[in-house]
């Protein structure tokens, strides 16, 4: 089964980290939700603090099969700002690892320089950020073994293409009809 790291740093967007944690637990999918700051917790963009399962320092994140960045300005500038992060997202994109972003996350994506000639997307107004990428505007984006997102209101179906990709499709629709999420068409790759 496949293991996803989904990397937490304070100022998180507290929505858009959890939701692909709990839909992919609800998917029987192994995910730990990694400190970034090393203190087993974050404290999220309004003020939410929660309990990550591991301190980044205390794992080796290439024993993972994904990572998931999840969005949040000041998150997105702590992941960026790290230089384990960024190794670690060159390191994946290269094998072949899932790399995921929503949000203002996938600006850390073209910081690291997997996006030349691929298509992505982000937040409104920080396309900026993803240096050499062919620019989207649709909710969720798959080019390869990346996949992003436009934000919060976009996280179901982030997470349930995240589903779909280390699971299968049959997996994404169960989870999106137990949720009763019905707007869930799966995107094309």
């Amino acid at each position: 089964m496949a293991k996803t790291a989904i990397c937490i740093a304070d100022g998180v967007e507290e929505i858009e980290a959890l939701t692909v944690v709990d839909l992919m637990r609800r998917a029987k999918l192994d995910i730990d939700m990694i400190s970034v700051q090393n203190r087993g917790r974050a404290m999220g963009s309004h003020r939410i603090q929660f309990e990550c399962d591991y301190c980044l320092k205390d794992i080796d994140l290439n024993s993972y099969d994904a990572i998931v960045l999840p969005g949040g300005l000041k998150g997105t500038e702590n992941l960026m700002n790290n230089v384990k992060i960024i190794d670690t997202i060159q390191t994946f994109f290269e094998k072949g690892k899932l790399v995921a972003a929503i949000c203002a996350a996938p600006t850390v994506l073209g910081k690291a320089g997997i996006l030349r000639d691929k298509k992505a997307t982000c937040y409104p107004g920080m396309e900026n950020g993803l240096l050499s990428a062919k620019v989207s505007y649709d909710p969720v984006v798959i080019d390869g073994n990346i996949i992003t997102s436009r934000g919060m209101g976009t996280v179901n179906d982030f997470a349930l293409e995240i589903i779909r990709y280390l699971a299968d499709e049959n997996t994404a629709k169960e989870i999106a009809d137990r949720v009763v999420y019905s707007h869930f068409e799966p995107s094309e790759s």
